[in-house]
């Protein structure tokens, strides 16, 4: 793969306007970030549980503010490996003009990571999975093919992702957002199909990137940019170089700032907190400054901004020296996986704190448990609603699918995906209330 081809400034949707890679074009990637930043799906981030369920007086990170940090650190991921391949090569703007816009891009790309999770966090996928695997939509895997049903009995936001931003829906004109290739390709994680998804063997398979639905779309993304085809059936591919500094920035991100919210509830006590943080900064006068300091979230708050800059400076470098590798397809881990040690310690020691206390945590449970039953008891009242529409109780919900859900084709497979984009859509809050209406727990108002 090389970086000319890499940073395509071609618009999903627009192809026939786009004139080639130019100058005037390094701002197209900043027109990508303010086109997610304004958008519904975005600004629903707000209302979606990241961690921990909605928090009430003490503030915690949503999916939205997640993704705006996220974002902040992968422009600083991208701005750092451009700033060092420059010192290598003088005359990389020559060769590359576009490749100064890589912190654009991925700032972009982290802002729309989250776009495809459901409501109630990773507890929300499972739901819908749950509901094919085990609930009444077993029946619907007769009416669909193997691909299909992998889509379903797998729901990945990772892959509904990429539906969100490519996907036309009803009314709302061609070519979805209309991004550019290469801020689309930076999300997909996992560029695979569902059927080649959940091989732990490679870091481009551990899940999959698009639904089938959306597999010739995104084969066409990749062969404007030449990413390295693995195979055709299922469909896999090696991943566009950038997705390594996404990730980068979304797992500095959580692993950091996860452990400051569980301090916030008092889930985890300063010193436990500092225990975890202090080997991350990397400044043997730090010590000193936190003892004059009086206040333990503003000591955690330092703490979290030096441990990001390291991480960064960690990932920012593995990823320069690993550039060779990576645009060759041949880099199986992720960056954090090979920053140094002791950094690489102190985060896998993060990593099983973090499953221990936080992620089993009595109220992160709970939103999991009311996620299964929200989200699988709207499924079973909207899916067979729109596929059956027969009676009419069932066109009175189907009345409730905002038109821009609804599609004109008539296979299962499609149904299934259009309540999918409705429910995957909602927020926590929309989510619960629309569940206890429509199944008589409260009773709606005319406000």
């Amino acid at each position: 793969m090389n970086w000319e081809k890499l940073l395509s400034a071609k618009r999903w949707g627009n192809e026939d306007r786009f004139a080639g890679n130019q100058k005037e074009a390094r701002s197209e990637f900043q027109r990508d970030y303010d086109r997610i930043i304004f958008s519904s799906p975005f600004r629903r981030l707000q209302n979606k549980t990241q961690v921990f369920p909605l928090p009430g007086s003490v503030f915690v990170h949503n999916r939205l503010t997640h993704s705006l940090e996220v974002a902040s650190v992968g422009r600083s991921l991208g701005t750092i490996f451009y700033n060092k391949i420059k010192e290598s090569d003088a005359n990389i703007d020559e060769t590359c003009p576009l490749l100064c816009e890589i912190g654009n891009i991925i700032a972009s790309a982290c802002l729309a990571h989250d776009l495809g999770n459901p409501a109630f966090g990773h507890s929300g996928e499972s739901a819908i999975s749950h509901y094919f695997t085990d609930g009444d939509g077993r029946q619907y895997e007769s009416q669909v093919t193997p691909g299909q049903w992998e889509d379903l009995i797998h729901f990945e936001g990772n892959a509904n992702a990429l539906r969100i931003l490519t996907h036309q829906f009803a009314g709302k004109g061609t070519g979805g957002f209309a991004l550019t290739y290469a801020t689309l390709a930076s999300i997909a994680k996992y560029p695979c199909a569902s059927l080649a998804g959940h091989n732990k063997k490679n870091i481009y398979t551990k899940k999959y990137g698009f639904f089938q639905s959306e597999e010739s779309g995104f084969e066409k993304i990749a062969i404007e940019m030449d990413l390295i085809k693995v195979q055709d059936e299922p469909l896999v591919y090696k991943r566009h170089p950038l997705v390594y500094l996404v990730e980068a920035a979304d797992d500095i991100c959580y692993n950091i700032i996860d452990l400051e919210d569980a301090h916030r509830l008092k889930i985890l006590s300063y010193e436990e907190v500092q225990t975890l943080l202090l080997p991350l900064c990397n400044d043997p006068k730090l010590p000193a400054r936190l003892a004059e300091m009086e206040d333990n979230d503003a000591k955690i708050t330092l703490m979290r901004a030096k441990s990001i800059s390291t991480l960064i400076w960690q990932c920012s470098t593995v990823f320069f020296k690993e550039q060779e590798a990576i645009l060759n397809g041949d880099f199986n881990i992720s960056l954090m996986d090979a920053i140094d040690e002791p950094f690489l310690s102190v985060m896998k020691e993060i990593e099983r704190i973090s499953y221990k206390k936080i992620y089993n945590y009595s109220s992160v449970v709970q939103i999991e448990v009311a996620g299964y039953q929200v989200m699988g008891g709207l499924l079973e009242e909207f899916i067979p609603a729109y596929l059956l529409n027969e009676s009419k109780y069932h066109k009175k919900l189907v009345e409730l699918i905002p038109k821009q859900f609804l599609t004109k084709e008539t296979d299962a497979y499609s149904k299934i995906q259009s309540v999918l984009d409705f429910i995957s859509g909602m927020t926590d809050i929309y989510a619960v209330e629309l569940f206890r209406k429509i199944k008589g727990i409260s009773f709606p108002s005319m406000s």
